[in-house]
């Protein structure tokens, strides 16, 4: 898995091609298509096919219907805002990684117990941060974090520096890769 993860929505399938465009420009080749939009599953499949060279996920998955239509459509990974137990068993038949938002002991217990060791802290802003993730990983030391919501330029060094990291996700990637696009 790569460092970052791009939280990608795509609105329109056309604007498909000039985001992963622009991420592939900044070095990224991992992208995050959330199934927030209309047209998700569509463009998942259309950036599978288009952009073999990228990692593809669906994110914002919340139910079992979602993530089917996710992998159906060529996801290779799948996330969640929070702990689908649903989603969970129909990534671990698929041999799917899946990433779900867990930020309470609890949640984190459950993910373990489903046989997940790499969740999503999000809002990672919301719920304490970076110092929070430390706190949390001395009760849960084989579990790794994917801090989003609140990462961003300002402190994704100090993220990045603590070993208990797997990788960033944020929106602001894309923002990034599309102003230097642009520009």
């Amino acid at each position: 898995m790569e460092k970052f993860i791009p939280v990608v929505v795509i609105k329109e399938l056309s604007e498909t091609d000039k985001i992963l465009t622009a991420l592939k420009g900044i070095d990224i080749h991992t992208a995050e298509i959330t199934f927030r939009t209309a047209c998700a599953a569509e463009a998942i499949r259309y950036a599978v096919k288009h952009h073999p060279d990228m990692e593809i996920g669906a994110g914002t998955v919340i139910n079992a219907e979602q993530c089917l239509a996710a992998l159906d459509a060529g996801a290779t990974f799948i996330v969640s805002p929070g702990l689908s137990p649903a989603v969970a068993k129909i990534c671990a038949e698929k041999n799917v990684p899946y990433f779900p938002g867990c930020v309470t002991p609890t949640e984190i217990m459950a993910a373990l117990e489903l046989g997940i060791s790499t969740v999503k802290f999000f809002p990672a802003n919301v719920y304490g941060g970076l110092k929070a993730l430390k706190a949390l990983s001395a009760p849960f030391p084989q579990v790794k974090f994917i801090p989003t919501g609140g990462v961003d330029r300002s402190n994704i060094d100090e993220f990045l520096a603590f070993d208990k990291i797997a990788a960033i996700g944020g929106s602001f990637f894309v923002k990034e890769a599309l102003e230097k696009l642009e520009g």
